[in-house]
């Protein structure tokens, strides 16, 4: 099974490195790192980025910034896709 997530909108915030959560809180960075370690890939649309002034931020190692184009063959090349 091959795990891809594609963040778009406010939800690439969540591969902002170095994030400090309350206790009792998910930490998102915490889980997309299992995500990588565990041989999934992440990208984050490059426009979304732009549109939030994270152009230059410094990302969680492994994440990539990428395109809708990209983001359109994963779901063409997918058996399932998991939107929310």
């Amino acid at each position: 099974v091959a795990v891809r997530i594609f963040l778009m909108a406010d939800s690439v915030s969540c591969a902002i490195k170095n994030q400090i959560t309350p206790n009792g809180y998910y930490n998102i960075e915490r889980m997309l790192k299992s995500v990588l370690l565990n041989k999934g890939e992440i990208k984050l649309c490059g426009t979304c980025l732009d549109a939030r002034g994270l152009k230059d931020i410094s990302l969680l190692e492994g994440t990539q910034r990428s395109a809708m184009s990209e983001f359109t063959n994963w779901v063409l090349d997918s058996d399932k896709v998991v939107s929310f």
